[in-house]
């Protein structure tokens, strides 16, 4: 069952999510962070896949300070008006989109009743990695798993430290995160787990050119494993 809520940063913002729920008890939940095309398709799938696993699935609308009611494809046009909004959240001063996540971790935690976990996909994916690492006060996590997170390999992003647990993926045909700065960012964190796949940026994506199925399938054994041992 699928449903939208409004929730409420600390600063008074209200933005949507889309909450999908499991069949029966939640055995923890989900918070699900969209790439530069809003909640669409895929990611509203995507959170009805952690439901299907049993967890309460959050898939917060993390453009809605810039822009409401945010729902892009996959095309050039599209491409581009992702990149401006997410240019336009990034230049916020902190804590800026970090307190929607907070308020959707919030939500998760106290409507599951159980522990949480963050996963993001391309942008999506940055913005689990510095939420791992506490960015903008961010807490309450119990892991995180970025894919293919664009920045999560500059030197900026890789001075960050994790307080939780992490299981990182990219693909190595990637050519927005090559595979040397991927390789610096495992050197860097041992603590965190990293798998490399023979797959293009957005392998997890069925509604995109680069969809590899099978790297698809193999992150999502690995991700539902890693939260089964954190999360529940």
């Amino acid at each position: 069952m699928s449903t939208y809520v409004q929730l409420t940063a600390a600063d008074g913002k209200a933005f949507p999510a889309y909450v999908a729920k499991p069949a029966g008890t939640p055995k923890g939940a989900i918070v699900v962070l969209q790439e530069i095309f809003g909640v669409n398709a895929h990611i509203r799938a995507v959170a009805d896949g952690y439901a299907a696993a049993g967890y309460l699935a959050v898939a917060p609308a993390t453009f809605t300070r810039t822009q409401d009611d945010v729902e892009l494809g996959y095309t050039g046009p599209d491409m581009q008006a992702g990149v401006a909004l997410k240019a336009a959240i990034e230049a916020l001063p902190l804590p800026g989109v970090q307190q929607d996540i907070q308020a959707a971790i919030d939500y998760a935690a106290q409507t599951s009743g159980g522990k949480v976990g963050l996963v993001g996909y391309c942008w999506g994916g940055l913005l689990t990695w510095r939420s791992a690492c506490g960015v903008g006060g961010v807490k309450g996590l119990a892991a995180a798993v970025p894919y293919y997170g664009g920045g999560v390999t500059t030197e900026l992003e890789i001075a960050r430290k994790p307080l939780v647990p992490v299981l990182a993926h990219f693909g190595d045909q990637d050519a927005h995160i090559s595979v040397p700065s991927v390789q610096a960012f495992e050197k860097a964190h041992p603590e965190v787990t990293v798998h490399l796949y023979a797959a293009d940026h957005g392998f997890n994506c069925d509604h995109r050119g680069s969809y590899n199925a099978a790297a698809a399938a193999t992150a999502l054994e690995r991700t539902l494993a890693f939260f089964a041992k954190h999360v529940g």
